[in-house]
């Protein structure tokens, strides 16, 4: 929004009009399903800012190589650089329905992928962006127009470290940001504002000597207390990553096909967060079809059933080929051989990203019964094959099927 009055005083003065203020931004933040809602300074500080850089120095962002770029970098460091003359940050969380079901539930579910919980519904970037901005131009009405940018996760914004400073919560060993009441089941978004706000004060970390999301990933992605190795964590390679997974990773998946909440699940502030009374009004709409949703439907969808299943959901993200090639993971690490005919229909994919992990996954599930079929099928294809790194995929299932007989 375009600035064209002059900032105005507060309307009152003293403590007890700046909590006034305060609580009247809350109450209308709450009535667009922004259950927290925090003020900071635009300034991360230097300890988040140094974090980021030795982050991205040791290359921990994977292929995400916008995270590493220069001007990104110092945006994300300098928030200030976000809005010219910026004097707030407004922070809000909106919670989402904790998964219904536990971790070892989830893993026995063979036929089925886990979905990440926030995506059991709609995608969150548009629900809460509309809701941003409507908040924004009450602010207008309340503060006087100003120049106000929001933003939902898309930006180059350091919005854990911002939700720390405004003491929205504090930022786990898991990276995330972590509420008492609320836990940890909830996103970030934030208003950026010319106008001046009285800031409130930081969290305080109350993670203690816990190491429960440390120890439960599956990846050992989490390498040292707030640290989050990309290259490792599941919810990366699911969904940010867009090749190959390393093929040393994949067994480590399990049935995880978009995201992974382990972390999260076993966190002790969650557990209050009761899985039997999900939230009475989840803004995400969550649908039951995304709540441990059958493999093998997954992998018949063409390019249409795929656009058609997911068109309001965040899954679209990974495109057709991405969660596919998730979907063939799981299958290869479920053990049954029920799913062999399924990856089989797929290996002359258009994808040669779900060819190539359908051939891993069939060598994955090969057995004295059907070895001579799956070597045939993977010969056959691999004739016609021009990808190479589906190529590679093909010919090392031949050999690991060959090295098992």
């Amino acid at each position: 929004m375009q600035c064209y009055a002059a900032e105005p005083p507060l309307c009152q003065s003293g403590a007890m009009a700046v909590m006034s203020l305060k609580e009247n931004i809350r109450e209308r933040a709450a009535g667009y399903g922004f259950a927290l809602c925090h003020v900071t300074q635009p300034d991360v500080g230097a300890l988040h800012a140094e974090a980021l850089q030795r982050w991205c120095d040791a290359g921990m962002q994977g292929d995400m190589a916008w995270m590493g770029e220069v001007v990104r970098l110092e945006r994300r460091k300098t928030p200030e650089s976000m809005l010219e003359g910026v004097k707030s940050i407004i922070t809000v969380a909106m919670p989402y329905t904790a998964p219904a079901y536990g971790l070892e539930e989830a893993s026995a579910a063979k036929e089925s992928g886990v979905i990440t919980a926030y995506a059991h519904g709609d995608d969150y970037h548009d629900i809460m962006k509309k809701r941003l901005k409507a908040l924004a131009l009450e602010l207008d009405e309340m503060l006087g127009v100003h120049d106000q940018r929001v933003f939902v996760d898309t930006a180059p914004v350091l919005e854990h470290a911002l939700a720390d400073a405004s003491g929205l919560g504090w930022q786990g060993k898991h990276t995330l940001t972590i509420d008492r009441k609320l836990g940890s089941w909830f996103l970030l978004g934030e208003i950026f504002t010319t106008a001046e706000i009285e800031p409130d004060e930081s969290a305080t970390n109350h993670c203690g000597s816990c190491t429960a999301c440390i120890d439960v990933c599956p990846t050992q992605a989490i390498v040292a207390p707030f640290v989050v190795d990309a290259r490792l964590c599941i919810s990366y390679l699911t969904i940010e990553f867009d090749g190959f997974i390393p093929s040393q990773l994949r067994p480590l998946m399990g049935n995880r096909i978009y995201g992974c909440d382990d972390c999260q699940m076993v966190c002790p502030w969650n557990g209050h967060v009761s899985k039997d009374k999900p939230l009475i009004d989840d803004l995400l709409m969550p649908k039951g079809e995304n709540n441990l949703p059958d493999l093998a439907s997954l992998l018949r969808l063409d390019d249409e059933g795929f656009r058609i299943r997911f068109r309001r959901s965040p899954i679209k993200r990974t495109k057709r080929r991405g969660l596919l090639r998730n979907v063939c993971i799981a299958m290869g690490n479920s053990g049954m051989t029920t799913f062999v005919p399924a990856l089989l229909d797929v290996l002359d994919d258009h994808e040669a990203l779900i060819r190539g992990h359908a051939a891993w996954a069939l060598a994955r599930l090969t057995d004295q019964d059907n070895q001579a079929q799956l070597l045939a099928a993977l010969a056959l294809q691999l004739e016609h094959e021009k990808d190479p790194a589906a190529l590679q995929e093909f010919s090392s299932a031949i050999e690991d099927i060959k090295e098992a007989l």
